[in-house]
């Protein structure tokens, strides 16, 4: 099956199409996707579509399904999002050769390099509209970010396939797990509901009829926090800014808790190793040591403790007391925090 998925040609893909309830013209054009394979398909009206299979084995059907139904949710809310189409058997989802499908309007746009203060508003209004559909209902086949799932499952991930040089594992297991331990410390009485997961400005489209949302592949229940700092990631004095500025607009449509921004950092050094753990689990589809040629060098690895025990440092400090300021290190900038497995 997965040497199947990785090798789907266009004839199978055009027969899916039909299969479907589309009439493709026999274009195919492969867009950049990591972790499922996706395609642009040119109908015999000259109107396009974009179809979308599923890495086997990563969701099941009804977390896809939950998924879906979700962004259905948000569209009929109007909230501008990237839906999928309705195929000929009644559903959002169809199966070809064991791998499961489903088929999207191409959308327009370009993901906006940066944000002036007006969007920043605009995108904390949309992301409160999605956060309140979230809140309304459950995804019960979905995961839920805790530290368990993002931190200590991924870590025994790379251990039990033994990514981890063996000099820097006793390292990299205490700084894991002390970021988990102060997550799920920090977590507690913290909300969670259906949220993006995957919400950085990669995933945030300028179209001509505004700001959209899509790739809701990691969709999961969640704090809200989440969403919001993966928009204004850095923690220099700018970055906080923009941050405050998201979240004056999206206090006009759902309340939020400056608490819950304690959750930020050790969020921060979550997606670090279920970064890493994700690249290992896909190590075997020749399209990864192509792409990510350095995750195999010793290297890589020593970067990856450094951050992830930088992180702890950041976290224990934010609970120190304050400091004398003429001994205060320069605040970080905008650091690329963020990896598309999307693109």
């Amino acid at each position: 099956m997965s040497d199947f998925f990785y090798s789907l040609t266009p004839d199978v893909i055009v027969r899916a199409l039909e299969q479907a309830g589309f009439r493709p013209s026999g274009y195919v054009m492969a867009l950049n996707s990591f972790e499922n394979r996706v395609f642009d398909l040119r109908l015999d009206d000259d109107s396009h579509v974009v179809a979308k299979f599923y890495r086997p084995g990563r969701w099941s059907r009804e977390q896809i399904g939950e998924e879906h139904a979700f962004l259905l949710e948000l569209a009929a809310d109007e909230i501008p999002v990237c839906a999928p189409l309705t195929l000929s058997n009644g559903g959002t989802l169809d199966r070809i050769e064991g791998i499961v499908f489903a088929v999207w309007p191409r959308t327009g746009g370009r993901a906006p390099d940066e944000l002036d203060d007006e969007t920043l508003a605009s995108v904390g209004r949309l992301v409160a509209r999605i956060h309140n559909r979230g809140a309304a209902g459950e995804a019960p086949h979905r995961l839920a970010l805790t530290g368990q799932a993002y931190g200590i499952e991924p870590l025994a991930s790379l251990e039990s396939r033994g990514a981890l040089p063996e000099g820097l594992a006793p390292r990299f297991r205490a700084a894991v797990e002390e970021i988990v331990r102060v997550y799920e410390d920090r977590r507690r009485g913290v909300p969670f509901h259906r949220i993006h997961g995957d919400c950085h400005l990669g995933n945030l489209l300028r179209g001509s009829g505004g700001l959209y949302f899509l790739d809701f592949d990691d969709f999961l229940a969640g704090p809200a926090v989440q969403d919001v700092w993966m928009l204004c990631p850095a923690r220099d004095e700018e970055g906080l800014r923009q941050r405050s500025v998201l979240l004056e607009g999206y206090r006009q449509f759902r309340d939020f808790d400056d608490a819950w921004l304690s959750l930020v950092e050790p969020l921060r050094g979550l997606r670090y190793v279920h970064y890493a753990a994700w690249l290992a689990r896909r190590w075997e589809d020749p399209a990864f040591p192509r792409a990510f040629p350095h995750f195999a060098d010793k290297t890589y690895w020593e970067e990856t403790l450094a951050d992830l025990e930088d992180q702890v440092d950041v976290i224990r400090g934010a609970d120190a007391p304050p400091a004398d300021p003429g001994d205060a290190e320069p605040p970080l900038t905008n650091k690329d925090y963020f990896w598309d497995w999307e693109e």
